[in-house]
């Protein structure tokens, strides 16, 4: 179907992780070291991350933020006020820690992006933390279906929706595809309604709605732009928040602020978490 994109924010320089909560649409400005927040307006305002090069955002029950802290292996704790630290990962983590999906407990899961060898990281409310999945290609966007009982994860390198199912202490088991053979890698996820993935196909300038078993339904082109994240979030839940670059390589766009943040509304609303 047709979609038409409308421009909500830009001038920042690699935005990550973005998540609806309370009116209004988070991201991490990976190179930027800040969290900005949007409205539906386009109205942005910024929470300095001085030090930290944030990615993963997750808001617990009791309407905190967790925000990883991607190459120092962190998580902090943003409690309205005050950015603290919360755990650091370092001795569990085989590279930098990318997304992150926290769960209806609190329960957050961080993925550590390897090439062939990446793991996601369980981090319980106590600041305990343990590995649940090994031997991962480079695990991105993490979604958790309505139910608590299925993670779904990107792998970036291997070009793959990767399932697991998640039992009562919030392991990880049953590793399954969900899609596999897609022809660009994907980055950040949103899950709807109807069971479909929206994923950013970052080398492939799009957004594809992919359905178990690897059809694509709905696409959203971006011409010469790298698609980067995206999040399902607004009135109804029926707001598709596109994040999007000039390059596929962060590093490359340090000192830059050309990413944007566009909207499209879409007939499936969101569904699980985030």
């Amino acid at each position: 179907m047709e979609l038409t994109l409308t421009k909500l924010a830009d001038g920042f320089c690699f935005g990550e992780g973005p998540r609806w909560f309370e009116g209004l649409l988070w991201f991490s400005d990976m190179l930027g070291s800040a969290v900005h927040t949007v409205t539906l307006g386009g109205a942005m305002t910024t929470l300095p991350m001085a030090g930290h090069d944030p990615s993963g955002l997750g808001f617990c029950p009791d309407g905190c933020l967790l925000v990883v802290s991607s190459e120092k292996r962190q998580v902090l704790h943003y409690d309205g006020e005050d950015v603290t630290g919360f755990a650091d990962l370092s001795e569990l983590a085989r590279a930098n820690l990318g997304d992150m999906v926290v769960d209806a407990h609190g329960r957050a899961y961080i993925g550590s992006q390897a090439r062939g060898d990446g793991v996601i990281i369980l981090l319980d409310r106590d600041g305990s933390a343990r590995v649940v999945a090994e031997d991962l290609d480079f695990p991105n966007g993490m979604v958790i279906t309505d139910d608590g009982a299925t993670l779904i994860v990107a792998e970036s390198v291997g070009r793959r929706l990767t399932a697991y199912s998640i039992d009562d202490a919030g392991g990880l088991s049953e590793r399954r595809v969900f899609a596999d053979g897609l022809d660009a890698p994907p980055d950040g996820i949103a899950l709807d309604a109807e069971g479909g993935v929206w994923a950013a196909m970052t080398l492939g300038h799009r957004f594809d709605r992919i359905e178990q078993g690897g059809a694509v339904t709905d696409r959203i082109e971006v011409g010469d732009r790298i698609a980067i994240a995206c999040a399902l979030g607004g009135p109804e839940r029926r707001t598709l928040f596109l994040l999007s670059s000039t390059d596929a390589y962060p590093e490359r766009l340090r000192g830059t602020k050309n990413s944007r943040l566009d909207a499209v509304t879409v007939d499936v609303p969101g569904a699980g978490w985030p």
